[in-house]
């Protein structure tokens, strides 16, 4: 797995560690003190690389020889896209052709699942979701890369990955994913618990932005899904696929503060008066073909996807109490409750 330092590749990784596998992970340094991978204290086989050093991802595979790859390394941020544009374009464009050229040499690799962004399509603020079929593009450089990534994916799947005895590749892509444990810059929980835990009023860039809001765990329940359809040779998995919540998660800034100001009152929160770059004000995935193929849909909805994290951060600040296990716990058991069909499985 690339990416593990990450805030979903720690949750994935403990997920994967949970169902009994042997998981080797390639990543830089957590950029962030504290961070949910040293928290988490994982025991898997921790590599810290570079993924853009395809000499290094290389010597990875040919000493792991891995049978399924989830890569969720990259530079994931559309504000310091803007700042470091060249540090954006060449992490998840190059380093994701480096990874599938590590996955094209090593012949134990069945199954990859790239995961790229719900930002990869041509946003034309349609009050419809984006299909897997509608055109990729991109405003901003991170957006635009991870579109490219997707045209990478796409490359390597009908260049080599063709044949019945080679890999078969998916890609995924998630919405706005929230959750315990996430303390990267600019993204709206985090800025929020960062200005709570210093009593200030959270500077807010655009209240009025919708976006599809969902726990992390609900798009780790697809990105599992596609690798276990793809491990067992299931060929027409090796497809793009949307993971989003429902018309309910699709919700303003606004509202998601709302929401959570009525559980923690110490929520405040200004709009900003300074220019921004540009960013999309209107975002919604349709995730049809995953429900109806995969068999895969949320298990929480927005409120309950809220009141996890808010609980997550709340037990930290308040006590430095770690509830990643115990909440991942709580959604399988949630998830069987309300029969979720990768329960059943």
């Amino acid at each position: 797995m690339t990416g593990h330092t990450g805030f979903k590749g720690s949750w994935l990784s403990l997920w994967l560690e949970k169902l009994g596998a042997e998981v080797t992970g390639i990543a830089l340094n957590p950029e962030t003190t504290p961070n949910h991978w040293t928290l988490l204290n994982l025991p898997i086989d921790d590599r810290r690389i570079d993924i853009r050093q395809a000499d290094a991802v290389m010597k990875v595979f040919t000493e792991k020889q891995p049978e399924i790859v989830f890569h969720l390394a990259a530079q994931p941020l559309v504000r310091r896209s803007y700042r470091d544009p060249l540090e954006t374009w060449t992490t998840n464009i190059v380093g994701t052709a480096s990874l599938l050229e590590a996955c094209r040499k090593t012949p134990t690799v069945r199954a990859i699942v790239v995961i790229t962004t719900d930002k990869c399509y041509e946003n034309q603020e349609w009050s419809w979701g984006y299909r897997e079929s509608d055109r990729l593009g991109g405003y901003d450089p991170y957006s635009a890369s991870k579109a490219a990534s997707e045209l990478v994916a796409a490359s390597y799947r009908r260049s080599f990955f063709g044949s019945n005895n080679s890999p078969l590749l998916a890609t995924a892509r998630a919405g706005n994913v929230i959750g315990g444990g996430d303390w990267s810059e600019d993204r709206l929980i985090p800025d929020l618990i960062r200005a709570l835990d210093e009593g200030r009023s959270l500077e807010v860039r655009s209240p009025g932005a919708t976006r599809p809001w969902q726990h992390a765990l609900e798009p780790l329940t697809g990105y599992l899904l596609l690798g276990q359809k793809l491990l067992a040779g299931e060929r027409e998995f090796a497809d793009a696929w949307n993971f989003g919540p429902d018309a309910e998660g699709n919700r303003t800034v606004a509202d998601v503060l709302g929401r959570v100001a009525k559980s923690w009152p110490r929520v405040m929160w200004h709009m900003t008066d300074k220019p921004q770059p540009h960013e999309a004000t209107l975002l919604y995935l349709d995730s049809a073909k995953a429900l109806n193929m995969l068999g895969w849909k949320p298990v929480w909805q927005l409120d309950a996807a809220l009141a996890a994290t808010v609980d997550w951060y709340r037990a930290w600040l308040d006590s430095h109490q770690l509830l990643t296990l115990q909440q991942l716990d709580h959604y399988i058991e949630t998830a069987k409750r309300t029969n979720a069909y990768w329960t059943c499985k």
